[in-house]
């Protein structure tokens, strides 16, 4: 099977996703997080790096319920077009940012 290129959009968004799982996870470790969530570490380091633009649907479920995002909450924030750069700014938990 031929994988078609990403699309811009696409790389983007996986960009979008990984910023927003690395400020989620905050100060926790990555390998704690990755086992937690049931993935390799690389796998979790793909995803939040970009490498990996277009994760897996079980995984990015699994990683989100480690770090307590609604998978709401994180198609809303990776569709943003200006990538929620205020979630940097705030001192409040990553769960209670994107719900408001």
């Amino acid at each position: 099977m031929v994988r078609l290129p990403l699309t811009p959009a696409e790389v983007e968004r996986g960009q979008r996703l990984g910023a927003l799982l690395r400020r989620a996870r905050g100060e926790r470790s990555m390998l704690v997080t990755a086992l937690a969530a049931g993935v390799s570490p690389e796998t979790l380091r793909k995803i939040e790096s970009g490498r990996v633009a277009t994760p897996a649907f079980p995984t990015i479920a699994a990683v989100a319920d480690v770090l307590g995002l609604s998978l709401d909450a994180v198609w809303s924030e990776i569709n943003r077009s200006d990538g929620g750069a205020e979630l940097g700014a705030s001192d409040r938990h990553p769960a209670e940012r994107l719900a408001s």
